[in-house]
């Protein structure tokens, strides 16, 4: 077997020699101790219209906002408003292990609007709402906060545009 070459900087060698950002494997270890909820009931529910006339938004953990809005803090709990016809979004997440690349070739792995309204135009969705919310998806261990608070304050939003619908995009 070969010898290896030394990893770039900020890059380091996995157990099975692969490159990885120096963070991942502590990331990795790090999220798999966190405790995760249980919940007795489900937040899901039917689709109460057919999906053909269902109007859909996104929200996302991608910490998207626009250039004149405040940007997300590290442990931010709180969201962003985005009108659907928003552009130019930037991408505001804290952690440097965070790979942008996949955004800013194109923005839809995150933020799919584009796909949306292609979905829109072909009649398999009933309309684009007219806002979609962001999160920061680098959250303190409960998400106390976001389940408790941000969230429920997200969703009367949602509720209040009517949406039937919602595209969930975890970054």
């Amino acid at each position: 077997m070969g010898q290896m070459l030394a990893a770039p900087v900020g890059l380091c060698r996995s157990r099975t020699g692969r490159l990885e950002m120096s963070g991942d494997q502590a990331m990795r270890e790090l999220a798999a101790s966190l405790p995760v909820p249980e919940f007795e009931t489900t937040a899901f529910t039917p689709l109460s219209v057919p999906l053909g006339e269902a109007r859909v938004a996104i929200v996302t953990s991608a910490a998207l906002h626009r250039p004149d809005d405040d940007p997300f803090t590290a442990t931010d709990t709180s969201f962003r408003t985005l009108a659907a016809e928003d552009r130019d979004l930037l991408l505001g997440h804290w952690s440097p292990n965070f790979d942008r690349v996949g955004y800013t070739i194109d923005p839809n792995v995150a933020y799919p609007i584009d796909r949306l309204r292609e979905l829109a135009d072909e009649g398999v969705i009933g309309e684009v709402a007219p806002r979609h919310f962001s999160f920061a998806g680098n959250q303190p261990d409960t998400v106390a906060e976001v389940r408790l608070d941000s969230g429920p304050a997200c969703a009367a939003e949602l509720v209040a545009d009517g949406v039937d619908v919602v595209l969930l995009t975890p970054v």
